[in-house]
Formats: structure tokens, C-alpha cells, sequence
């Protein structure tokens, strides 16, 4: 007999997330997934009489391949998974979490390889682009120990946090902020060790309501490339390349990052330097999510911590919030602005948005973790 809470939240990535109709076709790539989560999601998807196709991947594996890779190697597995996706109406990818260490050692050349020759043709440029897609994370020993909890508390926080919302309604309250942001130029932030300054004019604002992460809730936009200015302290860990980075700071000129520094500020800055739109950002987002409030070096659950915001260096998304910046990074940094983090405000055109993780106008006020219907 399947868990009933995969049978639950199998019915909100199937009917909600990618909403997928009869002959859709749907590839379900898991990770160091469990078997009876990804079957749940199979049967779900045959019951809305949709194509389901199962890829199971392991990352002990996939480390293997990255310490031999070649350009030759990735262009060639490349290949393979593209012409499979181009077959697909969607996608959903499972995550799991066994090592979140795993790839540490591989090096940088190697994994820049991956980056250009397979992530970037496959995923960047096909999957996000021509498909309904969705990412997730599977509840582990391992995330509970990230998120500092009991493997069965943080269990029921994973759920509660992926099927306890009414999407619908949280959708309709970030409507006023997509609004705002699409009438906004100017945009400045202050926090402790930030003040930092853009532009977002005519940069379309997408709201992300449980159909592309879960979990969800997020509006993003990008800024004008080369008009970002100001320092930017970040708050929050971030793994990257099987390295947690902490205590980074950027200081912008022009849009580029023009000084970066870490816990490693040698492996930050090969991060930078993989190409010339790495140091360039290609998204600002704001996280909302009123269940999520602490980070766990897992972007999926940390850019929607509510009372955040999100700064990426990296790719803009060509199709929706695009400012013209093109990389095979796209690395989601996030900022918290509660109280507990040291607060902030950010200003449009002159007028205090938030303050402290809050949003002041009436109207965004929906969007304060109170007022957020959680089921």
C-alpha cells in the first residue's frame, strides 16, 4: 500500500502543478528517490490517462561520470537525454537527499563541463523552455539534519508545507505585487552590509504558484543587466558545487559583480568567472511562503522563505523575465529580512515596500504570512 502523503502530493504535481491531460506525455526523473514515492506518481499519471516515462538516477553515479568526463562524454549523454525531452509535454523532477556532499570532490573543470555541454543544451534551453515542468525535494535523514530537526518533524513540515496550501488562493494574493513590479523602475534594498540599487523597468514579474518548485510561492523578475549597483551581503548558506558558501558578499558595478568574497572566496569567484554572464544577475525574487521561515542549504525550500529575497547571479529566463543575461550558472542566493535575520526595507520608485520581512501597502499585505491561507 503507497504512503497516503506521496498519494497526496503525487494529486498536486499531476492535477495542479503540471496539470497533465489525457495522451500528455510526462518524464519523472528521480534521484535517490524512493520507489514508492515515484510510483505513487506514476499511477497518478496514468489515472489522468497521461504517458508517464521513469528515469531513476543515483548520484554516486552520476559523480562517477562527472570525474570522467569529457566534452566529448557530456556532449554525447547530452544528446541522448535531449532527444528524449523534446518528446515530452512535461517533466518532473525528484530529488533526493543522501549526500548532499556527494560531488565535493569532483573538480571544477569537470563539473563546468557538465554545466555547458549537458545541463545548459537539456535543461536550461529545452525543459524550462517547452515544457510544464516541476522540481522537488524527497524528505530525508539527511534534509532533517540540514533543517536541524527530527527526521519525523521534518517530515511533517515537508507536507505540510507542499499539500497543507491552497494554491489557488495564495495564487490570487500575489497578484497585486506582480501588478506593482510590472509598473516599477526603481528598486533599492538596505539591510546590514546592503545597499544596493536597480532597475526592473519593463522586465516582466512572474509569480510561481506551486506549478514550476515545490514547494512554492515566489514572484520573480530580473534587473536591468547592467544597471545593478551597491553591495549585497547575503545571510543565508548556499551549496554549490558540493561546497557550502556562507557569508557572501558582491559589489556591483554597472550590473557586474565587480568583488566577491566567502568562506572561499578562490572557489566563489571560479564559480564568477565560468562565463561572462555569471557575474551579471539574471533574477530578483521575493520568497514567500508562510510556512518556511529558517534556511537549510536547500534552494528549494530556501528561496521561498518568507520575509526573503533572492539575487542570482547567472541565466535569465529567456521566456519570461528576460534581461538578456546568458550562462550556464543560475545560482538562487537569498537574503532574509525578518527581524531574527537583522531586518531591511526595499523601496519602489521611493516608496518603502517592505520592511523587516513585511509588506506595508495595503494591498501586498495579503501576502504577510497571516494572512496566507495555509489548509
Amino acid at each position: 500500500m503507497i504512503n497516503p502523503q506521496y498519494e497526496k502530493l503525487a494529486k498536486v504535481l499531476i492535477r495542479y502543478s503540471t496539470n497533465l491531460k489525457k495522451g500528455e506525455k510526462v518524464l519523472i526523473e528521480a534521484t535517490d528517490a524512493p520507489t514508492e514515492m515515484v510510483q505513487a506518481f506514476v499511477k497518478e499519471a496514468l489515472a489522468v490517462k497521461a504517458i508517464p516515462v521513469i528515469e531513476q538516477k543515483n548520484m554516486r553515479l552520476q559523480r562517477e561520470l562527472f570525474l570522467g568526463a569529457t566534452e566529448e562524454r557530456m556532449k554525447f549523454a547530452a544528446d541522448c537525454e535531449l532527444q528524449r525531452m523534446k518528446k515530452m509535454d512535461a517533466w518532473i523532477g525528484v530529488r533526493g537527499t543522501v549526500n548532499s556532499k556527494e560531488i565535493s570532490d569532483v573538480p571544477t573543470k569537470k563539473i563546468q563541463l557538465y554545466e555547458k555541454f549537458w545541463l545548459k543544451p537539456v535543461h536550461l534551453a529545452e525543459r524550462v523552455r517547452n515544457t510544464k515542468w516541476v522540481i522537488l525535494r524527497v524528505p530525508s535523514p539527511s534534509m532533517a539534519q540540514m533543517a536541524k530537526m527530527s527526521t519525523d518533524a521534518f517530515e511533517e513540515f515537508y507536507f505540510d508545507v507542499c499539500t497543507g496550501v491552497d494554491w489557488k488562493k495564495a495564487s490570487r494574493a500575489m497578484d497585486p505585487l506582480v501588478k506593482l513590479m510590472n509598473n516599477t523602475d526603481k528598486v533599492q534594498i538596505k539591510g546590514p552590509g546592503t545597499d544596493l540599487s536597480f532597475s526592473i523597468k519593463k522586465i516582466p514579474a512572474i509569480k510561481c504558484d506551486g506549478h514550476l518548485n515545490m514547494p512554492d510561492l515566489e514572484v520573480f523578475t530580473a534587473p536591468v543587466k547592467k544597471s545593478v549597483n551597491g553591495v549585497l551581503q547575503y545571510n543565508t548558506p548556499s551549496s554549490q558545487r558540493g561546497f557550502t558558501f556562507e557569508n557572501v558578499r558582491f559589489v556591483f558595478k554597472n550590473g557586474k559583480i565587480v568583488e566577491a568574497t566567502a568562506n572561499n572566496t578562490k572557489k566563489l569567484n571560479e564559480i564568477l568567472n565560468n562565463d561572462e554572464g555569471a557575474r551579471y544577475i539574471g533574477e530578483f525574487a521575493f520568497g514567500l511562503h508562510p510556512i518556511i521561515k529558517h534556511p537549510m542549504d536547500d534552494i528549494l525550500f530556501d528561496e521561498k522563505i518568507n520575509g526573503s529575497f533572492h539575487f542570482t547571479p547567472g541565466n535569465a529566463y529567456e521566456d519570461e523575465a528576460d534581461n538578456g543575461n546568458r550562462s550556464a550558472i543560475h545560482w538562487d542566493l537569498v537574503c532574509i529580512q525578518t527581524p531574527e535575520y537583522g531586518g531591511g526595507e526595499i523601496y519602489f520608485d521611493g516608496k518603502l515596500i517592505r520592511k523587516d520581512g513585511l509588506f506595508i501597502p495595503k494591498n501586498l499585505q495579503g501576502m504577510n504570512p497571516e494572512n496566507l491561507v495555509v489548509g
